[in-house]
């Protein structure tokens, strides 16, 4: 077993006491547990993975050909920012409910006919999973 978090292997064999192919169990009595412990391991991953979509997001809003929101904000850690639309700070306080800010990035002008915001997902600029690695940076500031 390794330093740091434990396989999905690592996991079943801490839980049995044993390797996850032992004889002793039968397959339908390996069902239950490994189910268990699959969901388990998912959840430790969650946080990992959380990481990688708020730095996925940060290189999709930074990225002049693709999210390309410092053309019009100012966003902390950008370069170049633009000024016309909002600065991008305390996101979170400001949209509590994650869908709302998911529906402004597909489509702000569902909500606001004159905007100036590009509707990236109904445009296809940005696929759904993109529009929500942008929201999950843009929660963090």
């Amino acid at each position: 077993m390794c330093f740091g978090t434990p396989s999905a292997h690592e996991i079943i064999d801490i839980a049995l006491g044993t390797t996850l192919w032992n004889d002793a169990l039968t397959a339908q009595s390996r069902k239950p547990l490994l189910f268990v412990l699959a969901i388990a391991a998912g959840l430790a991953a969650g946080p990992a993975r959380a990481q990688s979509t708020v730095a996925d997001g940060q290189k999709l809003a930074f990225d002049r050909g693709k999210g390309n929101c410092l053309t019009c904000h100012v966003i902390k850690g950008g370069d170049l920012p633009g000024t016309i639309g909002p600065e991008l700070k305390d996101i979170k306080a400001k949209y509590p409910d994650r869908n709302e800010l998911v529906a402004i990035l597909f489509d702000e002008t569902r909500r606001n006919p004159q905007s100036m915001m590009p509707p990236f997902g109904r445009n296809r600029i940005l696929t759904e999973q993109e529009i929500n690695a942008i929201v999950d940076f843009l929660q963090t500031l």
